[in-house]
């Protein structure tokens, strides 16, 4: 295929072309499982995120904003079927671009990224307002506009399916779009960016412009005609985004990183519990905001869990990600390899035990083994920070309170997990968890029908379901004298 050839070059999408970077530079992407270059992309920063922003208003005040907003879901459903036709090339762009298994991404970030396209389109002329009876002498009323121009900056771990989280219900709403990829994962942007093209999106309405937070990113944050920044990402880059959306007090919605609480109670089903939470620190490589990377077990059935995650831990099949076999892939880059390693280092030196795993697997690409580590307590730094790697601290608790305590003292509030079959117990943690989302006797799925969010520094905002609507759209009100 032609987009894995090393050395290809990838440009810009903006008004509809394939545009080189103004500067004339190119980074290198790899393929994090064998560290060999896959393409060099083209470098956006601030000229070129200038020209992508004055593309996307001028769809916004021109074909794309004047369009039915039926027809506007119809684009975005043709745009599902250009996926579909692609899905083989996007997996496996995909695939090269993060290191994630093809297996997962078939199994979920394709299906995922359709049923979000979909679920958008549906809402295109549903979109309402309300008649309101504020007094006789009046028609009073509500209608939901579009904001404008959207920043979207994605992260690297979900490339496909975040991407799309943000792409499709901005432009549901009549929004423009401009997509700032991590400069990780720049493939498959670009490419739903021409499939976009191929659907007979008007020019302008979607924009990719791959470069560098510093640059690139800024420049969406800083430009006075950005109406809205979505970002997903580090709390770090979060605070950043904020200080500059103030210039022109542009709309930002936020969704950070997590340290999730997966609680095992000894009226559990063991065997369940442990298996969810196996996959909900080891899939992705533990590389997801929501992963449960905090195990907090009854001191009675500690030893046992331990042992079941060790065993799950060490029948991880991790190799290359392009084997359907394969079900763990590397880390996406060496930088968060050494920072996962690091890690692990910190939690040794902390005096937490390794009881499996722990170092790094084999020489050529990014591949950490799947890591248990027992004898946790509350305040080490493996308890604490988001490694975001596949690195499970099991924490022990003596009673309920001791449990809640543990769960929320965190700086995070993303989700968390509860294991029990007493239905008392799990409406009182339900209640009293700060967490975005609470799963009970599962740990993991989400549904672009339910709100996804958190708060502290997982960040403010909803996205998925209607609330998304609310994140594209402004209110205004109509008073219309009647004279009576």
């Amino acid at each position: 295929m032609a987009f894995d050839l090393p050395g290809e070059t990838q440009d810009l999408l903006i008004d509809g072309e394939r545009v080189p970077a103004a500067s004339g530079r190119y980074f290198e992407t790899l393929d994090p499982s064998t560290e060999q270059v896959i393409a060099k992309v083209a470098e956006g920063d601030a000229a070129d995120v200038d020209a992508a922003v004055r593309s996307a208003r001028a769809a916004f005040d021109g074909a794309w904003g004047q369009m039915r907003a039926a027809d506007r879901g119809h684009a975005l459903l043709r745009l599902a079927d250009q996926i579909r036709q692609h899905e083989d090339e996007l997996v496996q762009l995909e695939s090269l671009d993060s290191g994630k298994p093809v297996s997962a991404i078939r199994r979920q970030d394709l299906p995922a990224v359709l049923d979000t396209l979909t679920y958008y389109a549906g809402w295109a002329d549903k979109i309402n307002g309300q008649v309101i009876p504020a007094r006789p002498d009046a028609l009073t009323y509500t209608v939901r506009e579009p904001l404008g121009v959207v920043g979207a900056i994605i992260p690297w771990n979900f490339p496909l399916m975040i991407g799309m989280w943000k792409i499709a219900p901005a432009l549901a709403c009549g929004c423009t779009v401009v997509l700032k990829p991590a400069e990780l994962t720049p493939l498959t942007a670009l490419k739903i960016g021409e499939l976009a093209m191929a659907a007979g999106f008007p020019p302008g309405v979607l924009n990719v412009v791959p470069g560098f937070g510093k640059t690139a990113g800024q420049a969406i944050v800083d430009h006075a005609d950005v109406d809205k920044v979505t970002f997903t990402g580090s709390p770090g880059v979060g605070r950043q985004i904020l200080r500059g959306a103030a210039g022109n007090l542009k709309r930002v919605t936020l969704e950070l990183g997590g340290k999730s609480a997966n609680i095992i109670f000894p009226d559990a089903d063991i065997d369940a519990a442990v298996k969810a939470a196996s996959a909900g620190i080891f899939f992705n490589s533990g590389q997801v905001c929501s992963a449960g990377s905090r195990i907090l077990v009854h001191q009675d059935i500690y030893s046992e869990v331990v042992q079941r995650m060790v065993a799950r831990a060490e029948a991880v099949r991790i190799g290359d990600p392009r084997d359907a076999a394969t079900s763990m892939g590397p880390l996406i880059s060496d930088v968060q390899m050494k920072r996962v390693l690091d890690y692990i280092d910190v939690g040794v030196g902390e005096g937490a035990k390794i009881a499996t795993g722990g170092a790094r697997r084999g020489q050529a690409g990014y591949f950490v083994s799947p890591t248990v580590f027992a004898g946790v307590e509350h305040d080490m730094r493996i308890s604490q920070e988001e490694i975001f790697g596949p690195v499970a601290a099991v924490i022990p608790f003596k009673d309920d309170e001791d449990a809640l305590r543990l769960a929320n003292g965190t700086s995070y509030s993303l989700a968390a997990g509860v294991w029990s079959a007493d239905i008392g117990r799990v409406h009182r943690f339900v209640r009293r968890l700060k967490a975005g989302t609470v799963w009970v006797n599962t740990f993991g799925p989400t549904d672009v029908r339910l709100p996804w969010g958190g708060s502290r520094d997982s960040g403010f905002g909803r996205e998925h379901g209607d609330m998304a609507i609310e994140n594209f759209t402004e209110p205004k009100v109509v008073w219309i004298n009647t004279g009576r």
